[in-house]
């Protein structure tokens, strides 16, 4: 799983002109999800993001997690995290796990990710043309990938 973790002010996902998930502060997560990802994927992803020190404290030190500051998060699926340009000018998605495989595993990462925040997560809407907007706070965006636990 490789996960884009971006610290927000605010964010929402909308579908067919209607917003489908909103927050104010906390994060917006992208999720892309790979064949040959599990449980253990989920587990390990959904915990270093809950814990994830990147909240400002009173000092201004990025010393908080979401859980922390009682934020807020948005995981919104995204097979292109998985694009492969390494030939041509297409890019090719071919790492990317298709929906049978993939979308079972975003919603128990989804169920994960509530279990360890302690609270209700908005989604997007999986395989659906998406509009997401943020304001990126900071900016601040970290890109985590249980293949390479860095």
């Amino acid at each position: 799983m490789k996960a884009v973790i971006q610290r927000v002010l605010e964010a929402s996902v909308t579908v067919n002109q209607e917003i489908i998930s909103e927050i104010k502060s906390g994060l917006l997560i992208l999720l892309g999800i790979e064949d040959d990802d599990t449980k253990e994927d989920i587990n390990w992803l959904s915990g270093k993001i809950s814990r994830l020190r990147i909240f400002g404290d009173d000092k201004g030190m990025m010393n908080q997690s979401v859980v922390d500051v009682d934020g807020n998060a948005i995981v919104v699926s995204q097979f292109t995290l998985y694009a492969s340009t390494k030939k041509g000018n297409r890019p090719s998605f071919i790492k990317a796990a298709k929906p049978e495989k993939a979308i079972p595993l975003y919603e128990e990462f989804v169920k994960q990710f509530e279990k360890d925040l302690g609270k209700n997560v908005g989604t997007g809407q999986f395989g659906a043309d998406m509009k997401v907007s943020l304001i990126n706070d900071g900016p601040v965006t970290i890109i985590i990938d249980t293949k390479n636990k860095e």
